[in-house]
């Protein structure tokens, strides 16, 4: 390197690190604000879930999240404060863009966190809105978001926040070494790191998927009777029997595929699950986060499930159903009504990936709130109406 790029890259790092906002929890307490402030805000909702916020250990502070009276599963948790200090007027220049990042380990995994970015005119709220999976409980995991057309100008508050939701019904922590927040160059600042996913990704065109693979089982079981079989559940269509998979307060369906063929390739970019509705029933009111579906990861159990035998007793196999399905959903998403209405659900990158690894054993579907939904099966006309998994391979 030229004694002239040395000088032009110390003026680049010197510039930088005075000019980012860093909290790596040095002293024996963190700091609070309920105004953000001075401090970090810490907040819940969408539900009964407690939360506090405090020094976890030496250099490092923890979220500490209690769910165990929370009902329905949709709440959150996050912490967040201003992010002062910042150089904004950088920001206007070309190739510049605000970078959070944040280095953290969970108490449960695989799960996902939040970061986020906004000011006081945000009012779009999931636009610099970020998920990372968090595959391991063992090690520290540095996640980080680079935004694109971030709308901050000298003077604004630019509020940083870390958040946690629909984890489950236990209790968590997230230990966070440090949260950071700079105006970066995007030319030499390098990527993001972390498994990111959008919030709510926008729905894949199915013809963008170069493997469409039909599902190999479609099961159901039922949660209060957990030693009957429900692979016969059905129903009469004129002249015949037609089999379905029903979700609703005590039944959920299970989706396997035969991935063998592709053991050890890379996924490209996230995939995506078709559903085909037979009926859906659920309340005319419009209720948030209410009589959808809740699409979960099989992490444990029999691996090699039938869909005509299996139980919710043979399938956990003395595991409690919460450490058998992943609480946290994948996707909550609402049905297609109708009679071969057709349910596309974005399948986030690392799952699809544990799918193709043998990780994860499969895809199970969850009622979120009150509804009942009735999906064919790859017993209907032939498969034609089979649940489908569409994704791309490097």
């Amino acid at each position: 390197m030229t004694e002239k790029a040395l000088i032009v890259c110390a003026f680049l790092l010197c510039g930088r690190a005075s000019a980012q906002f860093v909290d790596d929890f040095p002293g024996r307490t963190v700091a609070l604000d309920p105004t953000g402030r001075q401090g970090w805000r810490v907040a819940t909702g969408d539900g009964s879930a407690t939360m506090e916020f405090r020094q976890g250990g030496a250099g490092y502070a923890s979220i500490l999240v209690d769910a165990m009276h929370d009902q329905r599963g949709i709440w959150w948790a996050l912490i967040e404060r201003d992010a002062t200090g910042i150089d904004l007027t950088r920001l206007g220049l070309p190739g510049q863009a605000l970078r959070i990042e944040a280095r953290l380990r969970v108490s449960h995994a695989p799960r996902r966190v939040n970061l986020q970015l906004q000011t006081q005119r945000t009012t779009d709220y999931h636009s610099h809105l970020m998920e990372f999976d968090i595959a391991d409980t063992d090690n520290w995991h540095t996640i980080s978001m680079t935004t694109h057309g971030f709308d901050a100008r000298p003077g604004d508050r630019v509020v940083a926040h870390v958040a946690l939701m629909d984890w489950g019904l236990e209790q968590y922590r997230v230990d966070i070494d440090y949260v950071r927040v700079d105006v970066v160059d995007t030319a030499t600042a390098g990527p993001d790191q972390g498994a990111g996913i959008p919030y709510h990704p926008p729905v894949a065109d199915p013809k963008t998927f170069a493997y469409v693979l039909p599902v190999a089982q479609d099961g159901m079981i039922d949660t209060e009777y957990a030693d009957v079989r429900m692979g016969q559940w059905c129903t009469r269509d004129r002249e015949r029997q037609l089999r379905l998979r029903a979700v609703d307060a005590t039944h959920y369906v299970l989706l396997r595929w035969d991935l063998a063929a592709f053991a050890g390739r890379r996924v490209v970019g996230h995939g995506q699950l078709e559903l085909t509705t037979h009926s859906v029933e659920r309340s005319a009111d419009e209720l948030k986060d209410f009589g959808q579906v809740r699409v979960v990861e099989i992490l444990a159990g029999d691996p090699r499930w039938h869909d005509d035998t299996v139980t919710t007793q043979s399938l956990c196999q003395g595991k409690p159903l919460t450490r058998v399905l992943n609480p946290q959903p994948i996707i909550d998403w609402p049905v297609t009504e109708g009679d071969g209405g057709k349910t596309y659900l974005t399948i986030g990158n690392p799952v699809l990936q544990r799918l193709i690894d043998g990780k994860t054993l499969g895809i199970a579907i969850k009622p979120l709130g009150a509804i009942h939904a009735a999906f064919h099966t790859a017993q209907t006309d032939g498969g034609q109406r089979a649940p489908v998994l569409r994704f791309n391979l490097e």
